[in-house]
């Protein structure tokens, strides 16, 4: 199992426009996920004490994790959030998964 995680920083004013477009992100990467192998679980959130979005998925193998990086509609998405403001920590990294709680 692998871990990945894509995370964001933005200004303050910019909390809920971004809040808002990665709740509207969901129409067009849901189907886009699904249609790739081994998405294992997803989750997608922002926090506005650190002005800050997380994309964090749970993939099978490092293979399919690394597919993402690939994904046309992750791609267009992450240049609007660039376009809005938004900084993203690069490169994203995929962790082998030590232990979990299932």
């Amino acid at each position: 199992m692998y871990v990945r995680i894509s995370k964001g920083s933005y200004s303050p004013e910019l909390h809920s426009k971004v809040s808002a477009r990665l709740n509207a992100s969901s129409e067009s990467l849901v189907p886009a996920i699904r249609r790739l192998s081994g998405c294992v679980s997803y989750y997608v959130g922002s926090d506005a004490d650190s002005n800050t979005m997380v994309n964090v998925s749970v993939w099978d193998t490092l293979e399919h994790a690394q597919a993402m990086s690939s994904l046309a509609e992750m791609t267009a998405l992450g240049e609007e959030f660039a376009r809005m403001g938004v900084k993203f920590e690069r490169p994203i990294v995929n962790y082998a998964a030590m232990w979990q709680i299932p």
